[in-house]
């Protein structure tokens, strides 16, 4: 079945996709430590990505979703090394890991921030902004 002529023209061929996302996402690198909310003990994992609603990361261990935890992302700023706390919670998880790496990847959103976190988070974004176009 062909489409149909809107005003003479012919139709429109191809697929899109539509984005969801309020915000663009940044490819970002970063060092992150976590840590269960009622657990003392920090693991390491890595930022692969971020946007003013939430991280993307790679973990060695497995969540649900709906889980929270405390995350700590480290970054290097004029020299000098900082961090940025916040309490996290898993939105989605990708059921395939990278498993030579023993790696699985969620979604967190940053639900809050330690006192002046999120404005050094969103400056970290903005840096970003900068020098990056964001992801498709």
């Amino acid at each position: 079945m062909r489409g149909r002529e809107v005003n003479g023209s012919e139709p429109k061929k191809g697929v899109f996709a539509i984005e969801r996302r309020r915000n663009p996402r940044f490819h970002l690198e970063l060092p992150l430590d976590y840590s269960r909310i009622t657990d003392k003990e920090n693991y390491r994992g890595k930022v692969a990505d971020a946007n003013e609603g939430g991280i993307l990361v790679y973990l060695p261990e497995k969540f649900e979703i709906g889980d929270l935890f405390k995350i700590k992302i480290f970054l290097s700023r004029q020299s000098e090394l900082t961090s940025i706390e916040a309490i996290a919670k898993v939105v989605w998880a990708d059921s395939a890991a990278r498993k030579s790496a023993g790696e699985h990847r969620y979604g967190l959103h940053l639900q809050s921030f330690y006192k002046g976190d999120l404005q050094k988070f969103r400056e970290l974004l903005k840096e970003v902004e900068k020098t990056r176009l964001p992801k498709s």
